[in-house]
């Protein structure tokens, strides 16, 4: 099928809207529309939306939709510094034993990365790590390269850890040892499945996050394993009826994944109280959509 949809004007894109049963005044609506794109808004305004037809329900207006686009923003900024410092202990710790084991250079040999058995995966590891190390202006690459260059052709292990992107530090962690794996989730009270089964998903919900995509009601990719049940009972709560009082492919897991890694690595941050003021400002946001129960915050998972 070939795709016929021509531009529209800012003007007839508000009137479509309009016309479709969305509460607005004209002029409101083409500011907003001129900062964040028809197409990009319509995420928010897919909820609303009568089943079967392009048309809205009755009662529709421009401040509940974009009430719901603020609390995302906002949700996504929040996300980001939780995941950014979680980032940084697993990425410390990781560098504190991989370089204990095998030294400043071991990075450069594949086989103290015997976890990528594919000997492909390791060269593409390594191959990002230059190009990040290329990129980067940081003072301490210069002052290495002319004090060590003529010697070493590539960064101690503790320096190119604070260039590494997230995924690049996903790779890292998995490619290690299990010894190694096992000693860094220990840090975090957890097997080492279990600490790369949540990178996995933090590094899926930071991209979302970092790429300014809509999160709060979407269904995640990279659904993070839950703990063990008979040790972590708190992971698996139920209502009345036997349903899991949360879902582990939305957003509000992650949340929760957050404040657990925040309650060890930081426990003075105030980050849950801000989770907690953002929602509310926003009491109309349906958080059963975020895989949240009604009084998620006297939750186990929350107050301990």
């Amino acid at each position: 099928m070939e795709y016929l949809k021509p531009h529209l004007p800012l003007d007839k894109q508000a009137q479509q809207l309009i016309d479709r049963g969305l509460v607005a005044n004209k002029e409101e609506l083409v500011k907003r529309l001129s900062s964040v794109s028809y197409y990009r808004l319509s995420g928010y305004l897919y909820p609303f939306r009568t089943p079967g037809t392009d048309c809205y329900r009755e009662g529709t207006t421009l401040e509940m939709v974009w009430n719901r686009y603020c609390f995302d923003r906002r949700l996504r900024v929040l996300l980001l510094d939780a995941i950014e410092r979680i980032e940084v202990a697993v990425r410390t710790q990781l560098v504190y034993h991989f370089s204990e084991a095998h030294g400043a250079f071991g990075h450069c040999q594949e086989e103290n990365l015997p976890n990528l058995k594919d000997i492909s995966k390791y060269i593409e590891w390594r191959q990002a790590l230059i190009i990040e190390t290329s990129r980067s202006k940081e003072p301490f690459k210069k002052h290495f390269s002319e004090k060590y260059g003529t010697t070493h052709r590539n960064l101690p292990i503790w320096m190119v850890c604070e260039l590494m992107s997230m995924g690049s530090m996903f790779t890292f962690y998995n490619g290690a040892s299990k010894a190694i794996q096992g000693k860094v989730a220990a840090h975090f009270a957890m097997p080492e499945e279990q600490l790369m089964s949540w990178l996995r998903s933090l590094y899926a919900v930071r991209n979302i996050c970092a790429h300014h995509s809509r999160l709060w009601n979407r269904v995640l990719g990279n659904a993070p394993g839950l703990p063990n049940r008979n040790k972590f009972p708190e992971w698996h709560q139920e209502d009345e009826n036997g349903k899991k009082l949360f879902t582990n492919n939305r957003c509000g897991i992650t949340l929760m994944i957050c404040h657990s890694f925040l309650s060890q690595i930081s426990p003075s941050s105030r980050w849950g109280n801000r989770i907690e003021q953002l929602f509310a400002e926003y009491p109309e946001i349906p958080i059963s959509d975020m895989g949240l129960p009604k009084d998620w915050q006297k939750s186990l998972l929350w107050t301990q």
